[in-house]
């Protein structure tokens, strides 16, 4: 059995865990500001946009939050890209 930790490219050369993704949407809405002002007071927000206008939310399992200059279908694009790789090699 062999355990390969998978990561995923958000954005300007920032990766983050794939197995610590709860899931990613869009900020737009009122119920995304706030949880992202929330995170911020709490210390519990990481801004990966590198000054970019943040186009997506990622929820990690920790309870943290991630934001990012790349939209979330860009994202799970590279997520499924980066899973079919992997399934490959491990059928190899």
């Amino acid at each position: 059995y062999r355990v390969i930790m998978t990561f995923i490219n958000i954005g300007f050369g920032n990766m983050i865990s794939s197995d610590k993704i709860t899931c990613m949407v869009l900020p737009d809405s009122a119920p995304m500001k706030r949880l992202v002002q929330h995170a911020r007071e709490e210390d519990k927000l990481i801004d990966a946009s590198q000054g970019r206008k943040t186009r997506g939310v990622i929820l990690l399992t920790n309870g943290q939050v991630v934001l990012s200059a790349l939209n979330p279908d860009t994202i799970a694009a590279r997520f499924d890209n980066t899973n079919l790789t992997k399934e490959r090699d491990i059928h190899e």
